[in-house]
């Protein structure tokens, strides 16, 4: 049974991060990135435990978990090095003009107080206690409260356990890292509107995103919510890349919407394309491709039991009809994989068609007309992913739509599939509401790290008194925008 943190001990944890707050303030960027450096070391040493008992409480295959907890590790160590770049500090300096009356102005960036992060269930290492989230904000100096995900208590323990070692070993406060437990909304609610708290992580359903949002907007001082809550993340699928290769982009369909039992934010869920024998063509691969799935369990009984009711409300609405079913005599949580198809005027005038069915279950949208593929592409909600499956020639001929389908997502492919996201600076993980609660930070990737930063200005400062990132001399050797220009050389001044 997991344990529900009180209030008063939740109160507790929230003020020894406020003054654990007032300690990172005065970490350079190189000790936080050393820090960060040994808690990948910390996870990394981590046995065979961590992977058995994630493995109980997920399914997730060991291979899995294995390539999970490499990506995890190396997270901490590339935001890491970000930081001690000093990339996220954009530190700023605009020296004085006397013959102009312009005075000395410095900016750079600070963490923005304490950060409570929700864990994710389908990402146990990754998005969840130790993941990127945690580690963007410990780079950005903010303490982190996280909020463990019931689904697998014991492996959050654990990676919690890591950080709570190499907090010790520093000789850090104890309220640089909290972990808490319990199942109720409650506690996520108390979280939320807590006056000392200054920004919220979350990565789950809409449902769960959009509430937290709305109780941080309704506080006394309002506070960023950055919720990735998931997306259809549709494919749209281009004549003359169909009539050459329709057999090829079935199974790539296939295998990214059944990847993981289908439980990724950029599972394809929709594909759309024109009526012909090209789409007739991939569709009956596609048929024959998802028959083949080997049934699987699903992360937990929750993800299972929505998973089966939103499919099935899908599977009753008017005008649709199934193309294909995995094994149906499966039991237990195992996700079946579905793909159902309709015509475009039925998806564009039935929102239900439109909303994330998390798991392996994929709409093929038939369309008469480029007029309907052009009317989807406007009506479509906010998506983490779009991808184009095309050629050369179908982009030139559709760049209309193309530039439609720029506004409605955060990453946009050029074939290929979705489904697996690269821990790299150039990665966007996030687009337009309501996939996210603020389309212009990314989840994944260096990047991350901006989120729970915020600039802070001085002007005819004293150079002694400046924080290092601003002094004269740049005693951290980062890169610094200096008169419009960048560099990392000192500032021959006189000092005052």
């Amino acid at each position: 049974m997991i344990e529900e943190t009180s209030p008063q001990n939740i109160d507790r944890r929230i003020q020894m991060a406020v003054e654990a707050f007032r300690f990172l303030k005065n970490t350079t960027i190189h000790e936080r990135a050393e820090f960060m450096n040994a808690v990948a070391d910390q996870i990394e040493a981590l046995g065979e435990e961590l992977l058995t008992v994630a493995h109980s409480e997920t399914s997730l295959p060991l291979a899995r978990l294995t390539g999970e907890k490499a990506r995890t590790t190396g997270q901490w160590r590339s935001y890491a090095k970000a930081v001690a770049a000093g990339i996220y500090t954009e530190a700023r300096i605009d020296l004085p003009q006397p013959e102009k009356q312009k005075g000395d102005i410095r900016k750079y960036n600070v963490g923005i107080g304490p950060v409570v992060i929700f864990g994710a269930s389908n990402f146990p290492f990754a998005f969840s206690t130790a993941g990127g989230d945690t580690a963007s904000a410990i780079g950005a100096g903010c303490p982190v409260i996280i909020k463990a995900h019931p689904a697998h208590p014991q492996t959050s323990q654990i990676m919690a356990d890591a950080i709570t070692t190499v907090v010790s070993a520093f000789g850090w406060p104890e309220g640089i890292f909290s972990h808490i437990t319990g199942t109720s909304y409650e506690i996520g609610a108390y979280l939320t509107q807590h006056p000392d708290i200054r920004a919220i992580a979350f990565t789950g359903s809409f449902n769960g995103g959009k509430a937290l949002f709305d109780i941080a907007s309704r506080r006394e001082n309002p506070v960023p919510v950055f919720a990735e809550m998931g997306s259809i993340n549709p494919v749209f699928a281009f004549q003359q890349l169909l009539e050459t290769k329709a057999e090829t982009l079935a199974k790539e369909y296939s295998t990214s919407l059944t990847l993981g039992v289908g439980q990724f934010c950029t599972n394809p869920g929709v594909l759309i394309a024109l009526r012909g024998k090209p789409l007739d063509r991939f569709i009956n691969t596609l048929k024959a491709e998802i028959q083949k799935i080997a049934p699987a369990n699903m992360l937990h009984k929750g993800i299972f039991e929505n998973f089966e009711k939103n499919k099935n409300i899908a599977l009753k609405q008017p005008d649709v009809e199934i193309i294909a079913s995995g094994h149906t005599e499966a039991e237990g949580i195992v996700g079946n994989a579905s793909v159902i198809k309709t015509n475009a005027e039925t998806f564009l005038n039935n929102p239900v068609l439109s909303e994330e069915v998390f798991g392996p279950f994929g709409i093929v949208v038939v369309c008469e007309t480029e007029e309907e593929l052009m009317e989807i592409a406007r009506q479509l909600k906010g998506q983490l992913t779009i991808t184009i499956a095309a050629t050369n020639e179908d982009v030139r001929d559709n760049s209309t739509l193309i530039n439609v389908l720029k506004d409605k997502c955060g990453r946009l492919l050029f074939n290929g599939m979705p489904t697996g996201v690269e821990v790299v600076y150039g990665m966007q993980h996030g687009g337009p509401f309501p996939s996210t609660t603020d389309s212009r930070f990314t989840s994944v990737g260096p990047d991350a790290v901006k989120r729970f930063v915020r600039p802070i200005s001085f002007q005819n400062w004293p150079d002694e008194f400046l924080p290092k990132e601003l002094k004269n001399e740049n005693p951290l050797q980062i890169n610094r925008m200096v008169d419009g220009t960048m560099n990392s050389e000192s500032l021959k001044l006189q000092t005052t």
